[in-house]
């Protein structure tokens, strides 16, 4: 599904944005995070993302930070289209031969911190608004002429010890260190600058497909685990951020998910070309064949966070997902949203029942009592709801 194209005048209209539009030619700055483009590929655009100021800038990209600091949507956004693009043209798989940018790109990847550095671009960077499903929006792009780190970049040990080691496969480098605390949005540079896997499989990866790759990876060690444990039982969590909700319920049954995506302004609500007014996927206890076609990256960045309440409660469960859009999304901010909305809502206290159809009650009254929204017509759809009642049936026989 996709948001209406907004103008760039629009972008005016929403509170606490502030657009800039003095960019400079030349400037020093402290990048935050790379940029890998896909069009083109093999040959892509290649790039770092800096503000045109010096010091702490890692407030330009932290999606972890902005869910626990409630960061508006206007405010993200103005951090974001501050970021100049400084790029330039490059084979994913040519990493064994040296360029400038690349190599300043895959250190600003595995950096802690924000790297120091001096930029001067080809022309002036102009400000175009262009509106992304999956990634964070960037402000304007220019060519780079020249680049130097001018600080040496802090790269935690942990790391450095997973990118020296060319033997190690990108799947396990990347859940060692998930593992040890690092968040999905550094995982996602790391991977994306050609810093994990084998040494002769090594390349750029469009951060767009790292961003799924990272989340997916993840997820799919996290299902293997669960499904160890035992059954939970029936329980619903509700909440969201920058509005997107989240309705999750858990159902005593073996692994699979189901979302839903429904955007609750039928403004900016293009009905799908099936004549539905929602987006789903689904996947049973086997997994997924395929990618996640209707709900895109927004699949498996929701999924992560049921995963790992799942993995802290040791129970094996069953989800219904259902996210709900509201008009106060008024700007794409890419699949983060979709994680940490639905990581908030599942950090609420959670509901319990007793059965399913008490569940399912509750979960009507509720939407329908917050938003005026009738969700029949999703459960009727529901194959996870609708593979349940066989199961139950075949086991009553």
């Amino acid at each position: 599904m996709n948001l209406q194209r907004i103008r760039y005048k629009d972008i005016e209209r929403i509170p606490q944005i502030k657009i800039q539009t003095n960019f400079k030619q030349e400037f020093a700055g402290s990048s935050p995070a790379p940029f890998i483009g896909k069009f083109g590929y093999p040959k892509v655009s290649v790039g770092f993302l800096s503000p045109q100021v010096s010091g702490d800038t890692s407030q330009y990209d932290s999606p972890r930070a902005w869910s626990q600091q409630n960061t508006p949507i206007g405010s993200i956004a103005s951090f974001r289209y501050g970021l100049v693009n400084s790029k330039t043209s490059w084979n994913v798989k040519n990493l064994q031969t040296s360029n400038r940018v690349v190599d300043i790109c895959k250190d600003v990847g595995m950096a802690s911190k924000a790297v120091e550095m001096e930029v001067r671009l080809r022309e002036q960077p102009r400000l175009q608004f262009k509106p992304e499903q999956e990634i964070l929006p960037f402000g304007p792009q220019a060519e780079v002429l020249t680049a130097r780190i001018t600080a040496n970049p802090k790269i935690d040990p942990r790391v450095e010890k997973v990118v020296s080691d060319t033997d190690l496969n990108a799947a396990p480098g990347l859940i060692s260190l998930y593992q040890k605390g690092f968040e999905e949005n550094f995982l996602t540079k790391l991977l994306s600058v050609g810093n994990l896997g084998l040494n002769q499989n090594r390349r750029l990866v469009p951060t767009r497909w790292s961003i799924t790759a990272v989340d997916d990876t993840v997820g799919k060690a996290l299902i293997q685990e669960i499904k160890e444990f035992q059954l939970g039982e029936y329980q619903a969590y509700f909440g969201g951020a920058w509005g997107n909700h989240y309705l999750v319920l858990f159902f005593p049954e073996v692994w699979s998910y189901e979302l839903f995506e429904t955007y609750l302004d039928y403004q900016i609500n293009p009905w799908s070309k099936k004549g539905h007014f929602y987006s789903t996927d689904y996947e049973n206890n086997l997994g997924r064949k395929n990618y996640a076609e209707e709900t895109a990256g927004g699949y498996y960045a929701a999924r992560l966070p049921v995963l790992e309440t799942m993995k802290g409660l040791k129970r094996q469960q069953a989800a219904l997902v259902l996210r709900f859009i509201t008009p106060e999304y008024t700007i794409p901010l890419g699949v983060f949203v979709c994680r940490e909305a639905a990581r908030k809502s599942v950090q609420s206290k959670p509901v319990s029942f007793s059965s399913p159809e008490s569940m399912l009650r509750y979960a009507a009254e509720l939407i329908q009592t917050t938003f005026g929204f009738d969700i029949s017509a999703l459960l009727k759809e529901s194959k996870l709801l609708r593979n349940q009642m066989q199961r139950t049936l075949s086991s009553f026989a």
